[in-house]
Order: C-alpha cells, then structure tokens, then sequence
C-alpha cells in the first residue's frame, strides 16, 4: 500500500488527537504508516526552515511554524480576507492587497520546500483546503510525480466571484495541477465548472475527467459526513446537568456556529423577532439557544459581525423577555463535544440557516443526535452543502426572515408521526454517508 500524506493548514497536536478529519484519516494513515504535515498555531516567532515531529498519535505528525510576517499575510490576509469571503459569495467584504497575495504564493511554496525531504516516489498526497491552492503546482516544480488531490471544504465560487480574485486565472491553473479535485456538493462542482469556462481553459473529457490548462485531472463530488456512531452514543449518554433549563417549560431552538457572516445569525435572530411579533402565544414557550465561538478576531468583519449580533440579541431580550424567560440565550466561546450533544438532543428545533456554506455538518449532527422516539426538525437553508442530500429537514431561505419564521412555527406545531417520518429518512442519510464513508470513496477515487 502507497504511504498517505496529509497536508492541511492546522495540524491536529496533542496526546491522542480529535476531531472530524482525524476520524476519517487515522486508518488509512495508520495502515500506510502515513504523514500528517500542517501549521502549529505558532506564530510569534520565525517561520520554520524544517519540519518538526511530534509523537502521540497512531501516524506521523510533522508540523511548522510562521512568522507574524507570514502569518499575517498567508493565512489573516489572502486565506480569510481575500479567499474566504469570495467563496462565500462576499466580495464586498473582500480586502485585496498585493503582500497578502505575494504571502501565499511564499508560504506554499515554503511548506513545499519542508516536504520534499520527507516524501516518497509512490506517496499519495491529499491537500486539504483554501489555504494550500497552490501546494501541487510548487510541488509540481519541485518534480514530485506522484498523485495529489485537493478536497476543498467550502464552496467554490461562481465566475462573477470568481473573477473578483486579483489572480482568477493562476487560481485554476494551481487547481489544474492536481489528479483529484473534491467538492462537498454538486453546486460547487459547477460554479468550477462555469468559472474555468468563463476565466480559463477547460474541456470536458470523459465523466468527471476534465483537461483545463492543458492538463488531466477528476473534478467529483464527496459530501463530507461526521462520526454519526460515535457521535449518537455522546448524544444519549449525555448529562442531564448540563442540559439547559427553563422556568417556563419553553421548547428548545438551537444554533450553533462560528461567529462568522457566512453564517447567518443576524438572519437567524431577526426572523425569530418576527415569530415572537406575530405569535404572541408562544411568548416563554419558545427560547433560542446560540452559540457562536470567536473566529478571526484580527479580521474586522469579524469584529462587525460580533457587536451586529450581540445588539439584535440585547434588543430581542429587551423587548420580549419575562422575569421567568429570555428569549435568547447568547454563548459566544465554545461548549465542549459532549456538551453539544446533550443539547442538540434536547432541542425540539436544530436551526442551520448558513448564507453560504460547503457542508454544514451542524445539520447531521443535530439529526444524529436525536432520540428517534420523539425527535426534533430540522430546519435548513438551502444555501449549505447538506441541502442537497437532506431534503426531508425544512428547506429555507435565509435571506427571507418571514419565510423563516414560518418554518419555525411549522416546526413547533410538527405532529411526532411527521417529525419522526423526517428524521428517519435524513438519520439514514446521515449514518450511511458518515466520515469514514467520505475518506474511503476519496481516496480509492485517488488510486
């Protein structure tokens, strides 16, 4: 078997490592003796000039360090003000300056330069990300032959996002570099499709073979999923003392998210204002729990999004709360693993209402997590990944605060055989394409 390596932007440290991707490539890594390659979440001091290895995990981990300089540039600047808002549809929110774009060209071609003395002839190399675009084209330079695949985790954008870029055009031929590129839906897959149409140099081959710039490479389609049997079992054994409390008997809405525009939570709380307005019957029968972890606090869309959000949520409670109910309760720093399962189990509502998202894996999360007995609905924007695959939640549209509402109130008033009619076709969904489903269909697409 062909050793796997890893290439993501953060490496997952630590004493026995967590986490969604660690669960999905820990048996192919551990079964090829593979390497997992990515930034330590250092940068304070020099970026690094070789790869340091870490014990502690049933793989090899390699990490390295940047600069302020680099880390400013690379991964604050051309990652998440540049990229990041372009494919989530904000290029308004888009901060082009030319070091940023100069910094990750740099810094990939450095991570490039950190692996070549560690790999091997028949290595399979799976990119992870935004971030690392251009990695196969500098590995490319660096004569490394064997196959490289991308997996791109949020969406790709359209051609009129795409051809906000400064560099439309090098972002495809950086893509054209790579024998396998994964999308986590069907729209992202054409929204690259139309882009390299319109910006660049494709030709359809055969299937999801497609030459573009000259070379060959499979453009497919891999959902992500989540832990689903792990993630059911933390569901039902978790802690009644750390489910959340009501005075009023009031039913549960939940959210949770990072703090970020992409996600929607203004929306979110402003159709909730609406149902409150319109169903004065549902005053402390109804309470929304949101939790919202910092993200990107050095970037300024970041720090608007908080005070936006924090306001509407002080003004709802102004205006609606009792001495017995809140109608919005407001966490922003993050609830531990176990923590959240307990809760998406006791929530009679699971809003995921993303303006723009690649998966959303929020959704399949409320939906494993639910007693099958009497479960809650589902309520999501059709704008996330998971829309094309779980039909059966309450499909939205985020931008439309009545239409949400609605839902919300379809979805308190929901009888149980329906809810239950919903939730078994979508927990179906969810445990059949789970993460390890994910990992093996991509990598035996990847030879």
């Amino acid at each position: 078997m062909s050793r796997l390596v890893v290439v993501s932007n953060r490496l997952p440290l630590g004493d026995n490592p967590s986490g969604g991707l660690v669960v999905a490539l820990q048996d192919a890594l551990r079964q090829s003796g593979g390497l997992w390659i990515g930034f330590s979440g250092e940068h304070e001091g020099m970026t690094s000039t070789q790869l340091v290895f870490h014990e502690g995990a049933a793989f090899q981990r390699a990490a390295f360090d940047l600069s302020p300089e680099d880390y400013d540039s690379y991964y604050l600047g051309f990652s998440n003000s540049v990229l990041w808002p372009a494919l989530h549809g904000r290029t308004d929110l888009m901060r082009i300056v030319p070091e940023y774009l100069e910094g990750y060209r740099r810094v990939n071609a450095h991570i490039a330069d950190l692996m070549i003395p560690h790999l091997r002839e028949d290595d399979r190399i799976w990119v992870q990300d935004y971030q690392l675009f251009p990695l196969a084209s500098e590995l490319r330079k660096r004569s490394v032959t064997c196959r490289i695949g991308f997996f791109l985790h949020i969406p790709f954008p359209g051609p009129a996002e795409c051809a906000a870029l400064p560099n439309p055009t090098e972002l495809l031929d950086w893509v054209s570099e790579y024998d396998l590129v994964g999308f986590q839906a069907e729209r992202d897959r054409l929204n690259f499709m139309e882009s390299a149409r319109q910006l660049g140099d494709i030709e359809q081959v055969e299937g999801d073979v497609i030459r573009l710039s000259g070379r060959t490479l499979q453009a497919r389609v891999f959902p992500i999923g989540i832990d689903t049997a792990s993630f059911m079992t933390e569901a039902r054994n978790a802690r009644e003392e750390d489910r959340m409390r009501s005075l009023t008997g009031a039913q549960m809405m939940i959210g949770v998210d990072r703090l970020d525009y992409s996600k929607g939570i203004p929306q979110r709380f402003r159709a909730f204002q609406l149902l409150l307005e319109n169903n004065p019957d549902l005053l402390e029968k109804v309470a929304f729990l949101q939790i919202a972890p910092p993200t990107r606090k050095a970037v300024s869309a970041y720090r608007d999004i908080r005070e936006e959000t924090e306001h509407l949520a002080g003004r709802i409670n102004g205006e609606f709360a009792t001495v017995n109910w809140t109608p919005i309760r407001y966490i922003h720093r993050p609830i531990p693993r176990h923590e959240l399962a307990g809760l998406y189990r006791q929530a009679r509502i699971g809003l995921v209402t993303p303006l723009a998202d690649g998966m959303n894996l929020v959704a399949k999360e409320y939906v494993a997590a639910q007693d099958v007995s009497d479960p809650g609905v589902l309520i999501l924007s059709r704008f996330a990944g998971a829309a094309e695959t779980m039909q059966e939640a309450l499909i939205i549209n985020p931008h439309d605060p009545w239409e949400l509402a609605e839902a919300m109130a379809q979805a308190i008033q929901m009888s149980a055989n329906e809810r239950r009619r919903r939730h078994s076709a979508l927990l179906r969904d969810v445990v059949e394409h789970d993460v390890n489903w994910w990992s093996s269909e991509y990598l035996a697409a990847l030879g």
